[in-house]
């Protein structure tokens, strides 16, 4: 195992280089960004020769993609073009992310796995059928739509929420908020759930459970629900790097000030060390979890054995 884990920790190094060369290369083709600081004014030839050479935008962008890796690996994620740095703005931003992470991903596994395990079980009945149909609608509704509803029904009519969420956004305002970031995920993780659980209940081995005599709630606890779960796992991990990318519409709509929002903000103002900052992370993120997801595969399963 310990091979195992030091192998893909090297593996992650040129995908992690890879990923964050493709983003600055994009994010710095794709604008000027002194263009985006002076606003919908030209700047005049002295201040954006002063402002490239400030922000070292006047060097070609390989010797920009170096520096910036240079300044990564120590710690420095650059400044905002508003004076603040990077790294400030990710220790404000990345925990409110993790709390609404959080909530969305026990909804995903709480709600998504029960409904996917009960439907599974229950194959053809009405139950199963009104489930499918139910999430198919999940899936098919935009989360802004979903978002938009949820703040009306529950903050403006029921009262029950605020509108918006505060700067402190704790978890009690971020349960809403959550479920609407997890909706269409919780959909996906029903579905699975069901077809596994599906597949694997006519499967040899929970007949032999089932024929020694054990009982029902041991055989899909201990048997039938450990080997279904491993495509779920597969999709949470990858599910949790995108929550945290993708929470742009969720965060704008009930104004959380989380990574969604600075992301938004970088990309309005053309600001590329914002941008690249909060994405290198990201694919941090995404790597780890992905790692952690193939470790998770040899407790649900002891047939997997990494050498």
């Amino acid at each position: 195992m310990g091979r195992y884990v030091i192998r893909r920790l090297l593996q992650m190094v040129p995908v992690f280089i890879g990923a964050t060369l493709l983003i600055f290369l994009m994010v710095n083709v794709m604008g000027d960004p002194v263009a985006g600081l002076c606003g919908d004014k030209q700047c005049d030839p002295a201040t954006e020769a002063q402002l490239r050479r400030e922000f070292g935008l006047d060097e070609p962008v390989w010797r920009q993609y170096l520096t910036y890796m240079g300044h990564v690996f120590s710690g420095d994620f650059g400044t905002a073009f508003n004076g603040q740095k990077v790294i400030d703005l990710m220790a404000d931003a990345f925990p409110v992310t993790i709390r609404l992470t959080i909530v969305a991903v026990v909804f995903e596994i709480v709600i998504g796995v029960s409904l996917g395990v009960i439907t599974g079980l229950r194959r053809g009945r009405p139950v199963d059928t009104s489930v499918l149909l139910l999430t198919l609608v999940v899936i098919a509704v935009p989360t802004f739509v979903t978002g938009l509803l949820a703040q009306l029904v529950f903050g403006v009519e029921w009262r029950l929420i605020g509108p918006s969420v505060s700067a402190a956004a704790t978890v009690d305002e971020l349960i809403v908020p959550g479920l609407v970031l997890a909706s269409v995920s919780l959909a996906y993780v029903t579905r699975l759930t069901r077809t596994s659980i599906a597949e694997n209940v006519r499967a040899d081995y929970v007949r032999t459970a089932i024929a020694k005599g054990l009982p029902r709630r041991r055989v899909i606890t201990r048997h039938l629900l450990r080997n279904s779960l491993i495509p779920v796992v597969t999709f949470i991990g990858t599910d949790i790097g995108a929550l945290m990318g993708g929470a742009i519409v969720t965060e704008r709509i009930f104004n959380i000030h989380g990574v969604g929002f600075q992301l938004y903000q970088g990309i309005l103002r053309q600001n590329t060390q914002t941008v690249v900052g909060f994405v290198t992370v990201l694919v941090i993120v995404f790597l780890v979890a992905n790692l952690l997801v193939d470790l998770v595969y040899a407790v649900l399963d002891p047939r997997i054995r990494y050498a």
